[in-house]
């Protein structure tokens, strides 16, 4: 379904914890979504927006959320601010302060799927898609994965093979195929490597089918 709860982009202060992100009205579903997993109370309280976008293991499923929407983020430093994509900051090629947070969910589709021990324990691997459907074609489409990857969490490149064409199930398969081909897992106690592979296609077809019924619905 588009989410429609905002009409320009959601801001947050840097400051503020997780927990309040959480508890205001305005957030946006699949964020809401993403805290109420595995995520404790008290870890929602502890955690800043600061923290949980510098240190990647600390909120995973967020931060996933959050580079498959595109958000970006406000740096401070000497020469004063500058907004940058939080891709940048999570790959470490932006030096700064961070003090606010901007997430846009305007006319998008977006679609998640993980796989886990139980509902309680953070995913082993997991898969955020969001895209943006200009009448049949795509107009922009991401999908960012986790467990899947030597960092905790990244976007791949195989999805923008859809810009410019229709979502549906020949175009999701090439796709998330080409996203099991792209990853590059480690195996640990959790699962091997080939595990880790397949499931990053398998949850890939799953969240941009999801993006695809949502579509579907909202015609």
């Amino acid at each position: 379904m588009k989410d429609k709860q905002i009409k320009r982009p959601w801001i947050i202060d840097a400051d503020d914890s997780l927990q309040d992100a959480l508890e205001r009205q305005d957030c946006p579903t699949l964020l809401r979504t993403t805290l109420t997993g595995a995520l404790s109370w008290q870890a929602r309280n502890e955690v800043s927006i600061r923290r949980s976008l510098t240190s990647p293991r600390t909120a995973t499923q967020w931060l996933t959320t959050l580079l498959a929407l595109g958000a970006t983020v406000t740096v401070e430093d000497d020469d004063g601010q500058t907004e940058v994509p939080l891709e940048t900051v999570v790959q470490r090629k932006e030096r700064g302060r961070i003090s606010s947070l901007h997430v846009n969910v305007q006319d998008l589709q977006w679609g998640a799927a993980h796989v886990s021990r139980t509902p309680a324990d953070e995913p082993i691997v997991s898969a955020v898609a969001v895209v943006t459907i200009d009448g049949d074609t795509v107009r922009d489409a991401r999908v960012a994965l986790a467990g899947v990857w030597p960092e905790s969490v990244r976007l791949a490149r195989a999805p923008t093979q859809l810009v410019g064409s229709p979502l549906n199930q020949e175009t999701i398969q090439a796709v998330a195929k080409a996203v099991e081909h792209e990853v590059a897992p480690q195996a640990d106690f959790l699962g091997s490597e080939e595990y880790r592979r397949v499931m990053a296609g398998v949850l890939t077809h799953r969240a941009l089918e999801e993006c695809l019924h949502r579509e579907a619905k909202d015609e």
